[in-house]
């Protein structure tokens, strides 16, 4: 379950002096040396006002930072390809890693990160929504992020986002400069399209109004064994919490369709309803999960994609696993 904080006074340190909640940062930069331009300071500066400050970068740059750092300095590395599988994991993952240090008193609490590549894909208007969400979901803790985009590497629309969804921006020489171009969750979350994937085969399996259990029973029956049996239990969960939405919050006609692909297998639910306004549904609980609210969330931690598509048809969640 996510873990609320109390924001303690703002007792802070650096370019976030002063502000309450989250001190959203991007750091662009060109090649390594620039990077720890940016980088460097911000992480010296938290260790000398005895702040929680953690670097979550790939092996290659957490050991650009190792290298840089006095020996005699400490900070806490945590694997950026552990941390980022899932958006709503890793929001969840980092809420309670932040509660905690508020509970221990920390003030403010400093972050270096970056996104692994792999996030830049076909997927990664999931992680574009991820860094707008964010900006909302720990604005209760004072922390302060920093997250680091080499400019050569990084596609541009990749880029672009960036610049929407970070309120500022960190540059070498302690510059921090407020983005032009930021735009709030609340609306950058609603506009935000997904790129088309190409057309799809017929589907394997289609029904019509399946109950829960059915649309479980389906997910076993048709993969064959081809998902290991935890990835299939989590997949058969995602589906269930889908058709179970479908049903609570939707309006019919409601249809499954299923595909076997040699890569991945994906299932889409559409109804004939116009799905949950929330802007962070999927990435946030919703209500105290009593009276649900926590469908949408738990199937975005269960499956390796989620896409959400409103449409002339309805409303469509499609989840997808790979083999």
């Amino acid at each position: 379950m996510d873990i609320p904080a109390r924001l303690p006074s703002p007792a802070r340190t650096g370019a976030a002096a002063g502000h309450r909640g989250y001190f959203h940062e991007a750091a662009f930069y060109s090649g390594p040396d620039e990077l720890l331009a940016i980088v460097m300071p911000f992480l010296l500066d938290g260790v000398a006002a005895g702040e929680p400050t953690l670097v979550v970068f790939g092996e290659a740059h957490a050991s650009l930072v190792r290298d840089a750092l006095p020996a005699d300095v400490k900070v806490d590395f945590v694997q950026a390809g552990a941390r980022y599988t899932r958006p709503a994991s890793t929001i969840r993952e980092f809420r309670a890693l932040f509660a905690g240090h508020v509970e221990a008193g920390a003030t403010q609490i400093r972050v270096a990160g970056e996104l692994p590549p792999a996030t830049f894909g076909p997927g990664w208007e999931w992680w574009a929504r991820y860094e707008s969400a964010i900006n909302h979901a720990y604005d209760e803790f004072p922390v302060w992020g920093m997250c680091a985009y080499d400019r050569l590497r990084t596609p541009a629309h990749v880029l672009d986002d960036v610049a929407r969804t970070h309120p500022r921006t960190a540059a070498p020489g302690g510059t921090h400069l407020p983005h032009a171009c930021y735009v709030p969750p609340e609306v950058f979350l609603p506009g935000i399209r997904l790129r088309p994937t190409g057309p799809m085969p017929p589907p394997h399996v289609e029904l019509h109004a399946p109950s829960p259990s059915e649309a479980r029973r389906m997910v076993s029956a048709v993969d064959g064994g081809r998902l290991a049996p935890d990835r299939l239990d989590d997949l058969a969960v995602a589906v269930s919490e889908t058709v179970t939405n479908a049903h609570r919050h939707g309006t019919p006609p409601i249809r499954l369709r299923m595909w076997a692909l040699p890569d991945r297998t994906v299932i889409s639910v559409t109804d004939g309803g116009r799905g949950p306004t929330d802007p962070f549904a999927g990435l946030l609980p919703t209500g105290d999960g009593a009276r649900g609210g926590l469908g949408l969330w738990v199937t975005h931690q269960c499956c390796d994609a989620v896409t959400e598509r409103h449409g002339p048809d309805g409303y469509t969640v499609t989840v997808t696993m790979t083999v």
